[in-house]
Order: C-alpha cells, then sequence, then structure tokens
C-alpha cells in the first residue's frame, strides 16, 4: 500500500517564513494551482491521497513534511523551531492517529523539523536516519528523535546544516541509496559515502515513487538529464510558488508504506 499525506495551501501562503533566501512575490491562485499538479502526479503513479485537515491561519503548513516522522507504524510528531508552525502538528497528529499508526512527540526542549531528516532502508534492511543539526532542530530533537526509533533498528547520524533550511533542502537520496546534493549548499558532502553532486540546487530535491522513479521539480533540466542517463523516470512538476517561499517537492508531502 502507497499513501501519501499532503495538507492544502491556506490563503496566507504568501507569509511563509523565508531565511536563506530574499522573499519575492508569491502567487497564492498559481499555488493552488501547482499543488494541486503535484498531487495529481502522485495520484497517476499510485499513490492513495490522504489530506490532512487545513491549518488556514498558519502561512507555511502546506509544508506537512516538516511536522511528523513516520518509520514503520511509528509516526514521531515533530516540535517545529520556528514557534509560528507549532500549531500545524496537531492537524497531522489526528490524520496518523486515525491512520493507526502509533504516536510518539518531540518534547521541549527539543526542536525538530522533518524537513531535516532524510531516511534511506539498505538492501539488507538497515535504516539510516541523517538528522541535519541546524536553525530549525536543535540536538535535544535530535536525541529524542533517536530514542524513538531506536526500538524500530534504526541508525541516527547527525549532519551540521548552516547553508540551507533543512537538511533536505541540500541532499536527498536515489532509490538506491545514492545522495544527491548542490555542493555549494551541502556542508560536508563527505558524510555520505556515495554522494553525487548535481547541477542545480533544486536538482537536489527528489521524492522516490518507486524503485526506479523519482518526482522533482522542473526547475532542474540539468539535472533531470542526469538522472534520466543513470536509468530513472523522472517526472517533473512545477512548484515555482513554493521555491520562493524555500519549498521544495519532498516538502509537500509524507510518503506512507505498508
Amino acid at each position: 500500500m502507497k499513501r501519501v499525506l499532503v495538507r492544502r495551501p491556506g490563503p496566507h501562503l504568501a507569509d511563509g517564513l523565508v531565511t536563506h533566501i530574499e522573499r519575492s512575490p508569491v502567487d497564492v491562485d498559481l499555488a493552488r494551482h501547482q499543488w494541486e499538479r503535484y498531487v495529481a502526479a502522485l495520484l497517476s503513479e499510485g499513490w492513495e491521497i490522504i489530506e490532512v485537515e487545513p491549518a488556514e491561519d498558519c502561512p507555511d503548513a502546506v509544508f506537512v513534511e516538516d511536522t511528523v516522522v513516520v518509520l514503520g507504524d511509528l509516526a514521531v510528531i515533530s516540535r517545529p523551531g520556528a514557534d509560528e508552525r507549532k500549531p500545524e502538528t496537531a492537524g497531522t497528529e489526528a490524520a496518523l492517529a486515525g491512520l493507526g499508526y502509533r504516536i510518539a512527540r518531540i518534547e521541549a526542549p527539543g526542536t525538530l523539523d522533518g524537513g531535516d531528516v532524510l531516511k534511506h532502508v539498505g538492501p539488507d534492511g538497515t535504516t539510516t536516519v541523517w538528522v541535519g543539526l541546524g536553525g530549525r532542530t536543535n540536538a535535544a530533537g535530535i536525541e529524542q528523535l533517536a530514542a524513538h526509533l531506536a526500538p524500530l533498528g534504526a541508525e541516527v547520524v547527525t549532519v551540521p546544516t548552516t547553508r540551507v533550511l533543512h537538511l533536505k533542502s541540500a541532499v536527498t537520496a536515489l532509490p538506491d541509496g545514492t545522495v544527491v546534493g548542490h555542493e555549494p549548499l551541502v556542508d560536508d558532502p563527505a558524510t555520505w559515502p556515495d554522494f553525487l553532486p548535481v547541477p542545480e540546487e533544486p536538482g537536489a530535491h527528489v521524492v522516490v515513487l518507486d524503485d526506479t522513479t523519482v518526482l522533482m521539480s522542473t526547475s532542474a533540466p540539468r539535472t533531470r538529464e542526469l538522472f534520466e542517463r543513470r536509468g530513472l523516470r523522472v517526472v517533473a512538476v512545477d512548484i515555482s510558488e513554493y521555491e520562493k517561499l524555500e519549498g521544495c517537492v519532498t516538502c509537500l508531502s509524507v510518503r506512507l508504506r505498508g
């Protein structure tokens, strides 16, 4: 079963937080259309869509990835590093509890954004979880996440993240576990033995749809060609309005497998 959490953009999307780039105007109507096409792409690839209740007073709520870390049957509800985003987690928790997930939570003084968490399950079944230590996620949050995931056999590795908002703003992983990133934004590429530099910043962001397919932004055509030469099938979507808010394809969904 392939299910994915998403959350509709709200009316105040253009007021979302921006920290590492200059603010530019966001076309909210276009953003809604782009979100609909993003969801349609997931549907066309066989994913069942689970919508989290909208949080219309929270401009960044569409970036649902930041509210939870899911591994197996466990959902670890985050505690966002930005106070403005803390109310976003309640809807995500309700949705996942309704689906039967066990719930754990990051508690004060810990902070953790889901966008700082990159997971990969190796061919031998071992799970590695890299967590960015930076502006939104602190050491206490990482320690709590490690404790929650340890019974599931996951190894948590802390990764300094200073050049981007979240770890997954810098790197993501291809289906075979190769970590891809735009080197100027990656603190230490040597963290990953199998690191593939990509020529465009948006090319560092992929959502793995199956063993041979990734979803990525249309903003990285040279990276798309690189992936296709590696034998991957690419589904490309335009998310220009979310990129103006430091968002990427990973931020807009949470994949659930089981």
